[in-house]
């Protein structure tokens, strides 16, 4: 098999010495007996009963470390595909994954049998045991979703065919995307042909040309590929209302609500909110249309910079500095865990042909280390993904001491966390004695800028997404309904402040989220965790250093109970109720504010 490419920039060596070498190897098979062999001793138990809680016990600290190691493997597998999305051996060993991971999740049905129908007394004192401190909420998790799970035989078998079935689809739209590529005209004529994952940096370039090009290029080449998406986001979809139709669950919805811990209560509480204030991002954007000149704005402009003068690029070494010289001011702990990432190779930046579009975080909890995914165009945006991604990283690493079931986190909590590192980048660069009136003026573009996508874009993928599964439940749907559907959302959200004809058809089919398998919706928790930071930075802003502690705690606790008691016991607040997110959303009246009392200072 092909090595890893020495053009990476992060070090996978302490995952593993080589890919598919001897240790590598030794690894998988240690791991693949171990699946069997606890698969063996929990079929042999009957459900959970007085007389085999020791034994049912062992089986579930048995599992406990075999997430673990699943989880060290998926996660390197996972970043070398996503390096070079062109290298079958790569795509290989991920297919193989997830045919490790069915075998994984076939074990949890025999966890689900153990307790789905367990009396609540006894599994009370199950859990309750010194073996299980510190799991007791993910355990009540388990058993929460037990009880909507089908026999273990259709649960078996559903597990086999989402290796071929629904994680299948996923993978060819992760090989899709990966090699697609784009003609790209620029304003002075000269032509290229570019990875798709260097798109969205163009499209977020100060000059509207170069990023009308990168648009009208991108999606006429997503328009060679619209069958294979539409049928790849029809067969997910699908497969997901079928399996939620036979588990009994009664709306989709409640899967996501599930997956992110919230009750639907807090999800509307919080959509009431954003709907009821639409007036402030799309006063953003007309602002944004002001100052370019326009009547409005098209969807390739909503990533865009205002074009203020001294528009300048940002080498990878510039970029870095401006992170860690905010992080140092704010949040020493912080600062000193990004200069470790820095020092020892934990961030995967260049852009390179064959690599997978978007950013993530991934890590393993075996050996207590993170990565960073991304591709660094040299854009203030760039900066901002990598203070949002060392975000990630740094709650991981607050939790590294804790248990694998302990260190189980929602993507509505992870999101606060991400969003926190952005909102101290942009904070310590405002703080900044020897920051222009420019260089605020594009901080605090950058800060309600993307206001606007979570307040605005993401509630469009929301929206697209509910009308997506309301009419997948009546059948599959095309290519032209699919486009509808998204124009439709991005009309509505937005209004007359998106010039008509300006939106983008093609959102459902470039935007990787809705083809992640291992969880639906999403969208919404990155809205959630951004208006849930403002909460956490106003805190911080009020406090001081005194905060930190308590942040650190709100990290920690994400495995301990769901984001309303956490709300609760961190801040005082109520998630259920719109105005805790009805004061987050407005908080962004005060960076506008300033914004526009800028720009005539420097618009001359």
């Amino acid at each position: 098999m092909e090595a890893p490419s020495s053009a990476m920039n992060w070090d996978l060596t302490p995952f593993f010495p080589a890919f598919d070498g001897p240790e590598m190897r030794q690894f998988k098979e240690t791991l693949r007996k171990d699946i069997e062999a606890l698969h063996e001793k929990a079929a042999a138990l009957p459900p959970l009963d007085p007389e085999h809680q020791a034994g049912w016990e062992a089986v579930f600290l048995t599992y406990e470390e075999i997430l673990l190691r699943y989880g060290h493997l998926s996660s390197y597998v996972g970043c070398l595909s996503a390096v070079d999305a062109r290298n079958e051996a790569y795509l290989k060993e991920k297919g193989q994954m997830v045919r490790m991971g069915a075998e994984v999740a076939k074990l949890e049905v025999e966890l689900f049998r153990a307790i789905k129908e367990t009396p609540e007394d006894l599994f009370s004192a199950f859990v309750d045991r010194p073996a299980f401190d510190d799991a007791q909420y993910l355990l009540r998790r388990l058993r929460q979703e037990a009880r909507q799970t089908m026999t273990p035989e259709k649960e078996g078998l559903a597990a086999d065919l989402d290796v071929d079935g629904l994680n299948a689809w996923g993978r060819i739209y992760n090989t899709v995307s990966g090699k697609l590529e784009f003609d790209m005209t620029h304003p002075d004529g000269r032509r290229e042909r570019l990875p798709m994952s260097q798109r969205r940096s163009l499209m977020e370039d100060p000059d509207r040309r170069v990023r009308r090009a990168a648009f009208d290029g991108g999606n006429a080449a997503w328009e060679t590929v619209e069958d294979v998406a539409a049928a790849s986001l029809n067969a997910i979809s699908g497969a997901r209302l079928t399996l939620n139709r036979h588990r009994g669950i009664g709306h989709f919805l409640d899967v996501a609500l599930f997956q992110s811990s919230i009750t639907r209560r807090t999800l509307d509480a919080m959509f009431e909110a954003i709907f009821s204030e639409l007036d402030l991002p799309r006063r953003i954007l007309r602002l944004k249309a002001r100052v370019m000149g326009t009547g409005g704005v098209a969807w390739y402009d909503l990533g865009a910079p205002l074009p203020l003068p001294d528009q300048e690029r940002l080498p990878w070494e510039t970029g870095k500095a401006l992170v860690q010289a905010s992080f140092t001011q704010a949040y020493p702990a912080l600062a000193d865990f990004l200069r470790t990432m820095y020092d020892r190779n934990w961030i995967e930046w260049e852009p390179r042909a064959g690599k997978r579009p978007g950013g993530f975080c991934t890590g393993s909890r075996l050996i207590g280390e993170s990565r960073i995914f991304m591709t660094y165009n040299r854009t203030m945006g760039d900066v901002n993904t990598l203070a949002h991604e060392a975000g990630h990283a740094f709650h991981n690493h607050v939790k590294r001491d804790l248990r694998y079931y302990a260190q189980y986190c929602p993507m509505t909590l992870a999101e606060s966390a991400s969003t926190f590192g952005e909102m101290i980048l942009t904070e310590g660069i405002l703080a900044d004695p020897a920051v222009s009136d420019a260089q605020k003026a594009r901080i605090l573009d950058m800060e309600t800028g993307h206001s606007v996508i979570y307040l605005m874009d993401i509630p469009v993928r929301y929206e697209f997404e509910k009308a997506l599964y309301e009419e997948r439940a009546k059948g599959e749907i095309s290519v032209s309904r699919l486009k509808e559907l998204m124009a439709g959302a991005q009309r509505r959200i937005f209004g007359d402040v998106l010039d008509q004809g300006s939106e983008d058809p093609y959102f459902w089919a470039s935007k990787l989220h809705f083809y992640i398998t291992g969880v639906t919706f999403y969208n919404f928790p990155y809205t959630f965790g951004f208006l849930l930071s403002r909460g956490l930075f106003a805190a911080f802003r009020k406090e001081g250093p005194d905060f930190l502690p308590r942040y650190e705690a709100f990290l920690r606790l994400a495995g301990a109970d769901t984001p309303e008691n956490i709300a609760r016991r961190t801040l005082g607040q109520d998630l259920e109720s719109p105005a805790f997110w009805v004061g987050a959303i407005r908080s962004l009246e005060g960076p506008l504010n300033r914004l526009e009392a800028l720009l005539p200072k420097i618009m001359k």
